[in-house]
């Protein structure tokens, strides 16, 4: 929360843009209310929290690796292991990431987990998105 002597200094700039004509000539109390309630809506729901979450899980060399692997078929930790020089923990940690934000989903074959992509068009759009190639199975 802002302290009270921040408070004033941004009222007083946002008076000033009002009285510079850039913004419509209106109550600044009334404006400053509307701007407040505008921020509550976006952050309302848990919709951005979980959005953060997916984006941070993201922003990791890593896990997008992960994510191109499972993106050509399903594998167990220890193919993803030797295929980016990782410890079982780590990729663990990583897939655990890649879980809870439900990117990624796992089925168990006796003592074996094999992963997958669990949300395959947000990732093939994701891809596109990052401007990376398609990648074909062997």
């Amino acid at each position: 929360m802002q302290s009270t002597g921040q408070t004033r200094r941004t009222d007083k700039r946002l008076g000033r843009l009002i009285c510079s004509g850039l913004r419509p000539d209106e109550d600044l109390e009334d404006y400053v209310r509307e701007l407040r309630e505008l921020a509550e809506q976006l952050a309302e729901s848990g919709v951005l929290r979980r959005k953060s979450r997916l984006l941070k899980a993201l922003a990791n060399e890593t896990r997008l690796k992960m994510l191109r692997l499972l993106s050509i078929r399903e594998m167990c930790v220890c193919e993803l292991t030797v295929a980016l020089d990782l410890t079982q923990p780590t990729a663990s940690h990583h897939l655990n990431i890649l879980q809870n934000v439900e990117l990624v989903k796992d089925r168990k074959d006796s003592k074996w987990v094999f992963y997958s992509i669990a949300r395959p068009n947000l990732v093939t759009n994701l891809f596109d998105f990052l401007e990376l190639p398609r990648l074909e199975p062997k």
